[in-house]
């Protein structure tokens, strides 16, 4: 379709300050002259539509089934990631300016700024899509995309045992964990699945908690009776107005949370969030990037240290605060599933120490660790 008969019913829903609707498109394309059977009407509406309110040529693979990203390199390139594997697409944009093009009006609807002077963003779209973009100049080959689709289905529990995340077996030990007031982080390297267990998880808790969910983008969308959610927002072009994680974390205290989740622990909302589990808040769950369990610690001191909490502070507060870690990995066929359940506890000189208890690769979940005391909850009738 020419991107100039869009630009043509653009101009007209402008002059008659006409909503982009389907009927007012219809009439828009009336008033040029634009005349066409019913049934390639209805095409070209939902095209034009596509492209002032939708994401133009990207809209249709947006809405195939299982498909987790859309990757645009340059015009002449885009990928999607479906089923854990990346395949390339036969959709192109004509040139770089209609990328571009694209990608501001993307950026607008999250009420962001993209251009020469800001020529990176990251912001979350109405529909549960979450964007990054990258200009050409700065991007090469030309204007980069990289859009984000959350899970349209909420998964719960035994959903995620039979797509092949864990046993079937290891639900009731889940489910326990949640009947303890045992906080725990959610690990794993990009796209392991960590929103989705997270999400999966917090679903499963007892109905007569009451959760709050933090976040930056709105993704958890946890299906419980008594979720609310706090979310944060950049700084406007005055640059005032910015509320961060760390304060969302605080103001959390005083709303009687039950659960406090953080959907990404990634900065200062670490040290506030350890501050609230060695104060009684018990039951809090936060997801963290690291590549296994080991790497946990470091990878909590790298966030925690430009906050101001110090090596020692901080695995005083972790041990003090978080019980478990359930770590998630992504194999060479794009399988994502839950690799164990890890505890934490104090190994020399204070040092955090993880050891694992569980082991959910196989087809019962292993005890590991007999002894230890988050073994012995878990262990018992589902």
């Amino acid at each position: 379709m020419p991107s100039e008969l869009t630009g043509r019913v653009r101009a007209e829903l402008v002059r008659t300050e006409a909503a982009a609707t389907r009927a007012n498109v219809a009439e828009a394309l009336s008033e040029i002259g634009v005349l066409v059977g019913a049934a390639g009407q209805e095409l070209l509406i939902t095209q034009i539509l596509s492209e002032l309110v939708g994401a133009g040529p990207l809209q249709g693979l947006l809405t195939e089934p299982d498909v987790t990203d859309v990757l645009v390199n340059g015009p002449s390139e885009v990928w999607l990631e479906r089923d854990g594997r990346l395949e390339r697409t036969d959709v192109t944009f004509s040139s770089e300016a209609q990328i571009r093009a694209l990608a501001q009006r993307l950026a607008s609807q999250a009420g962001r700024r993209l251009d020469d002077a800001v020529p990176f963003v990251d912001a979350a779209l109405p529909g549960g899509i979450r964007l990054h973009a990258v200009l050409g100049g700065i991007g090469r080959p030309g204007t980069l995309l990289s859009l984000r689709v959350l899970t349209r289905v909420s998964l719960d529990l035994a959903d995620l045992a039979a797509r092949g995340a864990f046993a079937q077996a290891c639900v009731p030990l889940l489910r326990r964990l949640l009947q303890t007031p045992v906080s725990f982080l959610v690990t794993g390297g990009t796209g392991t699945g960590k929103t989705t267990l997270l999400r999966a998880l917090m679903s499963a808790a007892p109905e007569s908690q009451r959760i709050l969910v933090l976040e930056e983008h709105e993704e958890l969308q946890i299906d419980h009776p008594h979720v609310v959610s706090l979310q944060s927002r950049p700084a406007n072009a005055e640059g005032a107005g910015a509320i961060s994680v760390s304060q969302l974390v605080r103001q959390s205290l005083r709303m009687r949370p039950d659960r406090i989740v953080v959907g990404e622990a990634r900065g200062a909302e670490l040290v506030d969030l350890l501050a609230a589990m060695n104060t009684g808040h018990e039951g809090c769950a936060a997801t963290v990037h690291a590549n296994s369990p080991l790497d946990v610690p470091a990878r909590l001191e790298a966030l925690a240290l430009p906050a101001g909490l110090g090596r020692d502070a901080l695995h005083s507060q972790v041990r003090a605060g978080v019980g478990a870690i359930l770590h998630l990995r992504r194999d060479s066929n794009g399988l994502r599933n839950v690799t164990g359940l890890w505890a934490v506890g104090g190994g020399i000189a204070g040092r955090l120490e993880i050891e694992q208890v569980w082991g959910f690769l196989g087809r019962q979940p292993q005890l590991l660790t007999p002894d230890h005391p988050l073994g012995a909850a878990l262990a018992g009738p589902g």
